[in-house]
């Protein structure tokens, strides 16, 4: 079955991609590599830029689960940002759409989305949110990015995202050589292992994987948080995290999707563990 779309007189035929992603954190590799174990997922992490990491994942599990890789890519994000202070930029694409999904904290993910010839078909809105949430300069970079969402028939989704990218460099992003967004994963994944400060992330079993969240949320912001600090805010997170993980997780068993079934099980195990170990220190 032919994926090409019909095109406009005055539009590019794009080119059929495979789908790829990569993950951007606004934060260093060490303080990365921790939190980036929770997904019991394969990943190379490697420095892209002062202050920010590229997770390129290893596997694909948008071609072996039914699963799209934007569905994949939004639950991995959402899970890294539920344990962390940093936010999370997922970049996508495959043969008919590229985008982009921004994760931070509790927040509601924001995605945008553009046609393999670059169509938009986001909300102008998200990418004010992107900017408030990555930090951007408002003045400087906010019109760029709604530049993205204008109609561009010079632009397909891997300009699109080069695009985003290019705004992103001035608040530091340098991906490595090679680590472009439109190139299949298999390519991607021979790039990030050839990088000189590359991590490899390995699965962690579920034990291991609590033991690391806490330790990454401890050297966080989050650790006047954590249950051990003995603060009202500590119960209320763990509480806010069952509510939360609770319907994650239902809507990960019933769109039979990994990425949201990691977020809710995350937030439901932590958010237990807390309410146990509150309950089982009592203070005066």
């Amino acid at each position: 079955m032919s994926t090409d779309r019909p095109q406009g007189p005055r539009g590019p035929r794009p080119t059929a991609a495979a789908p790829g992603a990569l993950l951007l954190c606004r934060a260093g590799p060490d303080a990365v590599a921790p939190v980036a174990q929770l997904l019991r997922e394969r990943m190379l992490l490697a420095p892209a830029g002062p202050g920010w990491a590229v997770l390129v994942p290893e596997g694909k599990p948008w071609l072996h689960g039914g699963e799209p890789v934007d569905r994949v890519l939004t639950g991995w994000a959402t899970a890294l940002a539920v344990g962390a202070p940093w936010p999370v930029l997922a970049l996508w694409w495959d043969a008919d759409r590229g985008g982009c999904t921004l994760a931070a904290g509790f927040r509601r993910t924001v995605g945008y989305v553009w046609l393999a010839n670059g169509t938009p078909v986001g909300e102008d809105e998200a990418m004010r949110t992107f900017a408030a949430r990555l930090g951007l300069d408002p003045v400087l970079d906010t019109p760029s990015l709604y530049d993205l969402t204008r109609p561009d028939p010079a632009a397909d989704a891997r300009a699109r995202l080069l695009g985003l990218l290019a705004v992103l460099a001035r608040a530091g992003v340098a991906l490595p050589a090679g680590l472009t967004p439109g190139e299949p994963a298999d390519r991607l994944r021979e790039v990030a292992r050839v990088q000189p400060d590359v991590q490899c992330i390995e699965r962690t079993g579920r034990r291991g994987a609590v033991r690391t969240e806490a330790d990454a949320l401890q050297r966080g912001r989050l650790g006047p948080w954590l249950p051990w600090a003995g603060t009202p805010g500590a119960r209320a997170l763990a509480t806010t995290q069952l509510l939360v993980g609770l319907p994650l997780t239902a809507w990960g068993v019933h769109r039979r999707s990994a990425g949201w079934l990691t977020a809710g099980g995350l937030l439901i195990t932590h958010g237990t563990l807390s309410l146990l170990y509150d309950l089982s220190h009592p203070r005066d």
